[in-house]
């Protein structure tokens, strides 16, 4: 499809969301496309997380929202991903997560 996002996660317990995807649509189908920012505003206040989201190409409105979830779900699985060759190193400049 023509959309393409962007999302970036960081496991960091700091939760922020910076979200930057305009959708021109109200609903799709039965969801109001205003619950999306509001379900992942949800998601990093509990889970503790820093995500940014950004559009950088799009027009239809339910290319923009699937393209969102994808590149969420391939964020996050790279975010949460243990790496064996890492034991043992936390990535922080804090030391800690």
């Amino acid at each position: 499809d023509e959309a393409l996002a962007r999302v970036i996660i960081d496991l960091s317990n700091r939760p922020g969301l910076f979200y930057d995807v305009p959708v021109t649509a109200e609903r799709l189908g039965v969801l109001s496309t205003e619950n999306i920012k509001e379900f992942f505003q949800a998601l990093v206040n509990h889970a503790g997380i820093t995500m940014h989201i950004d559009l950088l190409k799009g027009e239809n409105s339910h290319h923009i929202i699937e393209a969102v979830f994808k590149a969420f779900a391939r964020a996050f699985k790279e975010a949460a991903a243990i790496d064996p060759d890492m034991e043992g190193v936390v990535w922080s400049s804090k030391g800690l997560l």
